[in-house]
Formats: C-alpha cells, structure tokens, sequence
C-alpha cells in the first residue's frame, strides 16, 4: 500500500525557522521605527524652533542684540524663517559690511556677519560736543562717538576738511572720496607705519569733483600737499620731510602736486 503514495518536495510544506520568524519581526520592527523616524524628521522637527543659532563673524554686538535685529525669536522654526528676510533685516544696520544666512535642515540656522572696519575717523561737532565719526574703506559712516569698541581705540589717521553735515550711521561720503578711503586701506594693510607717522590728512577742495590733500606728520613741522595718497609717494615725501627737518631747513611745506617738488618758506617772524 506504501507504494500507491507519491510524495513531491512542492507537498511538502515546511514550517518556517525560528530565525525567519525574528528576521521578519525585525524586518517590520525596522520598516515602523524608520517610519515614525521621518515622520518626525519631515513632519514634526521643522516646525519646532531651532535647536541651534549659530552666530560667527562678529563680537562687537551681543547676541541678544543681533537676535533681535534678525527677527528671531524662541518661537522661530525652519519652515517660518525666511533666510533671505534674515539677510535685509541685518543689513539695515550700518555696522553689517555683508550678511550671510543658512538654513540646516530640519533645526538649524547659521548666520555669517562680516563687520564695517574702519579706516579712518574725523571729528564733528553734535550738540555742541566734540566726537569722532568712523568710515569704511567705502566712505560709509558707521559709527558715532566712542563706545569702548577696537575702533575707537585704534590710532586711526584722521580726515579734516569735510563738510559732514547731520551725519547718521550708514551716511556715505560723495563718490569722489572714496578712492582716499581705498588708498588708506591698502596702506594700513601692507605698510602701516607710514600712516602711523602722519596725524592728519586734511582735504583740500578744488572743485566739486577734484581735491588734493594735505599732511601733517607726527614728528616734524614740515606740511606736505600732495596730489593724491598713495604708499610710493607717501614714503618718498615722509623720507624727504626727515632729510629737510634734521638739516632745518626753513621750510613750512613741500608741494608735490605738479609732479616736481616744491616748497613754501617759513615767513620771517615780524619784529
């Protein structure tokens, strides 16, 4: 009787292993977990504030400060910060050169500031005080009076002969200086000794869109009108101005603005 009965391997259900039985558990396990994990990273996490605002570039403004001017609050999340309104609302404040602002996705922002240097400073006069006024290599105003910050610590060439008229924070000077600015700029950076050796750069006007200058060095009497700023020229004129003061020459001021030097005598005191 055996023999009537065929037995194939497709009849022949086998039970599935103990270890199929934990890998499909897991399988399921691992499909929910990765499930309520980007529910909650797409869904749940951009919605909820920052976890983190970093802030770089910048130690002159506390943070608080900068958090307001962002707009930010402990309410801010990724889905209701614009970056790009982040951006305009700080660079409406004059101390900001750029701004720079990232998102991170799903909880993070970052903010890169790139502060205002100054390069040199002027003095005017506001409700009958005297207080130095700040400028960037581009003529911008950024500051007015002395708050304890580097720039007003910093011994910075000062500019006489402007007309600054109710000056304001963020005010530019006409186009027609900024050239002067740049000059003393690149100066600064590669040889700031020669500016260090002056105490003043006064403007002369000539026309409303020409000028010359004139220094005043620290160590010395002699003047120096010069037809423009530049580091050749500046060293060239200190190093005479040294020359002509050891030998006392009598002279109150070299004129370089033809090209050829020249000079001005000291007048004779009266008797």
């Amino acid at each position: 009787m055996a023999g009537d009965y065929l037995y194939s391997e497709e009849a022949v259900s086998t039970a599935p292993t103990r270890f199929e039985k934990f890998l499909k558990i897991f399988i399921i396990l691992a499909v929910i977990g990765l499930g309520a994990e980007l529910i909650w990273l797409l869904g749940v996490t951009p919605f909820r504030p920052f976890a983190r605002i970093d802030i770089s570039g910048c130690e002159e403004i506390s943070r608080e400060e900068l958090l307001l001017l962002a707009g930010l609050t402990g309410s801010s999340t990724y889905v209701s910060t614009d970056a790009q309104i982040v951006e305009k609302d700080l660079m409406r404040f004059s101390y900001f050169e750029s701004v720079r602002v990232f998102k991170h996705f799903p909880d993070r922002i970052q903010i890169v500031l790139e502060g205002r240097q100054a390069v040199a400073s002027a003095f005017i006069t506001v409700d009958g005080e005297t207080v130095p006024v700040f400028f960037d290599s581009q003529g911008v105003i950024f500051k007015i009076g002395r708050n304890g910050s580097d720039d007003s610590a910093r011994l910075l060439p000062v500019i006489s002969g402007l007309i600054i008229e109710n000056p304001f924070p963020g005010m530019r000077l006409p186009a027609v200086f900024i050239p002067l600015f740049r000059e003393i700029e690149k100066i600064e950076i590669s040889a700031p000794e020669l500016l260090a050796a002056v105490s003043e750069i006064r403007i002369n006007r000539t026309f409303s869109s020409s000028y010359d200058i004139t220094l005043y060095p620290v160590h010395g009497k002699i003047k120096i009108r010069l037809p423009e700023l530049n580091e050749d020229l500046l060293r060239y004129t200190l190093l005479m101005v040294d020359v002509l003061e050891s030998n006392e020459s009598g002279i109150e001021m070299l004129d370089f603005r033809s090209g050829i030097a020249s000079y001005v005598p000291k007048e004779a005191p009266s008797e």
